[in-house]
């Protein structure tokens, strides 16, 4: 299938024979041969219950920065109650897995590696800048040894501290009640604020993480902007690098051009490819 110029391959098996989740794979439009461009993963959202890696967001994010020099893989991961932590978790790392165990067959450089994720998928994409190592959120199969660490993080207005996620009133200013964000647990039968910690991706900001671009819109009634504010906080406490990025007049799942099929009031795509080009091309 072909795109705006760009290739895209479709139901791309990258978990194991038995998983029924596949990746949608982007490909640079008018690469000459031997080229080996940096790999993006692209993590969906949909409340960690549903969503698809070929919705409308997703395919606006691959087609941006395929067209701007990525090889990107929109992923889905396992969304089924039963089984669904960490497996969620282990399955986007199997996305970076897959990009450098296939990094010639793509032509891929795989010391360049970023992520980007909408709403859940931004918390998935946290997860993945912040958790290099931790053994529970390591998966065991199918590249066991192959480093699953990303060089830059894009999170789109997602949960920072399942913990604390606040009620929202309908201009989009957060609450004082706060609910956690059990939805990404599944059917998980009992949990404890050690679970709810590992989970959370502002409890493991640490000296030698990626640079993270983190985007919320101002309007945001379905994850308070008051996670994006406080992850902003603690990293500007631990002198860390990134960027938050507030966008007037945005809510939830915008991509990087639009949010409820009418023009954001800043163009994303020159900030986003530009935090990749910035941290993932080589000079």
């Amino acid at each position: 299938m072909i795109f705006q110029d760009v290739v895209i391959q479709r139901e791309v098996a990258f978990l194991t024979p038995d998983r029924k989740e596949k990746l949608d794979l982007y490909l640079p439009p008018g690469r000459t041969p031997g080229t080996r461009s940096p790999g993006i993963v692209i993590i969906h959202g949909g409340g960690w219950t549903g969503g698809s890696k070929s919705a409308g967001r997703e395919l606006n994010i691959g087609t941006t920065l395929a067209k701007a020099g990525y090889v990107c893989v929109s992923i889905d991961y396992r969304l089924d109650a039963n089984g669904r932590w960490p497996t969620n978790v282990w399955d986007c790392k199997n996305a970076v897995r897959y990009l450098r165990v296939n990094a010639e067959k793509l032509g891929i450089d795989a010391a360049h590696i970023g992520v980007i994720g909408g709403s859940a998928g931004g918390h998935l994409a946290l997860m993945l800048g912040v958790t290099d190592g931790v053994k529970e959120l390591e998966p065991p199969t199918p590249y066991p040894g192959v480093s699953s660490r990303v060089q830059a993080v894009v999170d789109l207005y997602g949960v920072s501290d399942i913990r604390s996620r606040k009620q929202i009133s309908p201009d989009g200013t957060p609450l004082e009640k706060r609910v956690p964000s059990d939805a990404v647990f599944g059917d998980k039968p009992t949990l404890s604020e050690a679970d709810r910690a590992l989970a959370s991706p502002i409890t493991h900001l640490k000296k030698g993480i990626p640079p993270i671009l983190i985007l919320h819109g101002d309007r945001d009634t379905t994850v308070d902007i008051d996670q994006s504010r406080d992850l902003d906080k603690r990293l500007t406490e631990l002198k860390l690098e990134h960027q938050l990025i507030v966008v007037p007049g945005a809510g939830h799942t915008f991509d990087l051009q639009t949010w409820n099929k009418k023009p954001l009031a800043m163009d994303l795509r020159p900030i986003v490819t530009g935090f990749f080009d910035k941290h993932l091309k080589t000079k």
